[in-house]
Order: structure tokens, then C-alpha cells, then sequence
């Protein structure tokens, strides 16, 4: 940085915040004192006479060299490394920062080798919500900027590549529409008990626009099951939810009921508490599609959040779910079952 006069300083970044303290003292004028000017402006002809009116006959200013990018400018290159389809950017840079909103209700997806890979990049930073979540349009996702009030091109140009040429952040709007609940357990389809199972599942998958256009309660022999899923999926629906019968009790069925329907298994089994007897599957039918079938452990009937409610958002979205994304979830995987569940808003699934 070097001292300038006033008069001299256009077109150069002021070093540091500019108080203006208006007293009021003629008639009808404003009292005001606070920062006229902030670290980082970029000096205009306009600006000169303010500040000469402020007393400041020189600034201390950085000089923009070829090879540097100013904080707003750099910022602008920063969010457009984040915002992918299905969000906005906040508008213009405000002291070199730009935030990331949703632009549609969905699933917020987030890359997160190649966002930890920008953050590597000394004197960046970029800020986000934690990816698999539900949103909603207008919803902050992130926040990104420079450290410096100036950047090296070279540095900036890194970041950029870390990011690999596509968007760190997309939100993905929901795309199931319809589903089947089957409900297991011989005590259910002779009537000896109410199923409590189903109208839980209807309520969790109405939350994302999806109508249970079937139900189902084949009692507990594999094969009555592994029929009630195949009548399911010749029936068009976009997702199979199985209830009941996940343990490992011999008579709990329906993990064998879902091979034999044949599915195509991603895991049995996620390393999330409640909710580790989960079974993800893929299952084809006549019109081609692979279509989500799950095996939701007992837990999804009586505790608020389960590893059902980290998984579904995404399967809504039509994102195919991994075995890598199960394990995925171990940390931040334990509910800490709080005496008044504050789910989503807790560490569970982060």
C-alpha cells in the first residue's frame, strides 16, 4: 500500500474503513456518524470531494496490479465456482462477499471432495449448508469470498480449477410421485393389531409430494411379500417402502423378500442409529426403470428422526442412493435423543 493524495487515489482500494461524522448543526441537516467508506472500496471521481469534505487530503491505498483481482470481483468468480442449477446468487458483491440461495424447494447436493478441494486453496473460502437436506427457495446455502482485500490471479485461478469446471452446489427439486407402503407382520393382516406402520410412512412421503397410491399387508412369508412388491412395481409407482421384518430374528422376512423380488440390493444394513437395519435396493420392471424399494427398520414408526429421514430427501429427488453415501452418514450418524427432538435442526445426519 502507498499514501495518495485525494485527488490522485481513483481507481485505487482504500486499506481501511473511512468514518464520516455528520453533526447536524445547520437546519434541516442529518447527524450521522459511522463508516462513509469501507476496507476494500475502489475509489470513484465522485467519491473525491466527500472525502475531501471529511478532512482527508491523502488515503493510504493499494495499487490493483495486472496480476491482482479485487475482493468484489473475485468474489464474483467465487460464487460462480458454487452456484449450480436450481440456485441464485445473491446479486452484487457487499465487502466482498457473495451468498448462494435456492432457487427452487429440492435437495441441496453439495461435491464435497472438490468444495474441500477449493478450500485448500489458500486466501479462498466457501461456506455451505451440509448437502442431503431438504430446502427451501429462498434458503441461504452458502456464502463465499476472498481473505485479502486483493488477489493474486494465479491463486484465484487455482481455486477455479479445484472446482474441476462444474458447480460445487446444485438443489435438486423433488421427482417421485407415487409409492407403495407394504406393511409385514402376520399380526397386521389378520387384523390383530392396527398398523400404526403405514400412516407414518404416508405422512413422512406426503412431505415431499409423494401420494402412497398402494397399500399393502402381505403378512410375513417371504414369498406373499416378495409377490406384494412385484404387484407394486407392475403397478407403476415410483418407490416400494417395506415396514417391519428388518431384524435378524429368523422369522423376519423381509430382506429375503426383497432379493427375491428381485431387487437389486445397495446395502443391508447403515451405519446410523436408529435405523441401522436399513436395506436400500433397486428394483426393474417392464417400463425400464430402476426404482428405489427400501426396508425400513422399526425404529421410522416411533422415533421422530431416523436414517430414513437422512435418505429420503434425496431418493424424492430421483438420486440414486450409493453404498458409499450409507457409510457416508457414520459421522453424525448417532441421534442423540434429545428429551425435545429438534430435528433438522441438530447435529443428527451432519
Amino acid at each position: 500500500m502507498r499514501l495518495v493524495r485525494t485527488e490522485d487515489a481513483v481507481g485505487h482500494v482504500l486499506c481501511h474503513d473511512m468514518t464520516q461524522i455528520l453533526t447536524g448543526d445547520d437546519p434541516g441537516a442529518p447527524r450521522f456518524k459511522g463508516p462513509r467508506f469501507r476496507k476494500g472500496h475502489v475509489v470513484t471521481p465522485d467519491d473525491v470531494p466527500v472525502l475531501l469534505s471529511m478532512g482527508k487530503r491523502s488515503l493510504y491505498v493499494f495499487e490493483l496490479e495486472p496480476s491482482m483481482v479485487h475482493e468484489d470481483d473475485a468474489a464474483a468468480r467465487m460464487a460462480a465456482l458454487v452456484a449450480g442449477p436450481g440456485t441464485r446468487t445473491s446479486g452484487a458483491p457487499s465487502e466482498g462477499k457473495i451468498n448462494v440461495l435456492a432457487d427452487r424447494d429440492g435437495v441441496l447436493l453439495v461435491d464435497s471432495a472438490r468444495l474441500a478441494a477449493v478450500n485448500s486453496v489458500d486466501e479462498v473460502m466457501v461456506a455451505t449448508r451440509r448437502g442431503g437436506f431438504p430446502v427451501r427457495e429462498g434458503d441461504l446455502l452458502a456464502g463465499t469470498r476472498v481473505i485479502p482485500l486483493v488477489i493474486a490471479e494465479e491463486r484465484l485461478a487455482a481455486a477455479e480449477a479445484a472446482a474441476g469446471g462444474a458447480p460445487l452446489l446444485s438443489v435438486e427439486p423433488y421427482r417421485l410421485r407415487t409409492a407403495a407402503v407394504i406393511a409385514t407382520g402376520s399380526e397386521v393382516a389378520s387384523g390383530l393389531i392396527e398398523d400404526r406402520f403405514t400412516p407414518v410412512m404416508v405422512e413422512k412421503l406426503a412431505a415431499y409430494g409423494i401420494e402412497t397410491a398402494m397399500r399393502a399387508t402381505p403378512g410375513d412369508e417371504r414369498a406373499d411379500v416378495a409377490a406384494a412388491i412385484g404387484e407394486a412395481r407392475a403397478a407403476g409407482v415410483d418407490l416400494v417402502l417395506c415396514t417391519g421384518g428388518m431384524s435378524v430374528d429368523p422369522d423376519d422376512n423381509t430382506p429375503g423378500a426383497i432379493r427375491a423380488a428381485g431387487a437389486r440390493v445397495v446395502a443391508y444394513g447403515a451405519p446410523v442409529l436408529p435405523g441401522a437395519m436399513l436395506l436400500v435396493g433397486y428394483l426393474g420392471g417392464p417400463d425400464g426403470r430402476e426404482v428405489p424399494v427400501l426396508g425400513v427398520p422399526g425404529c421410522a414408526m416411533y422415533s421422530r428422526a431416523t436414517v430414513l429421514d437422512l435418505v429420503l430427501p434425496r431418493i424424492a429427488a430421483g438420486v440414486e442412493i450409493r453404498r458409499a453415501d450409507l457409510v457416508a452418514l457414520g459421522e453424525g450418524g448417532l441421534c442423540l435423543g434429545c428429551a425435545e427432538c429438534a430435528f433438522p435442526h441438530c447435529p443428527f445426519g451432519r
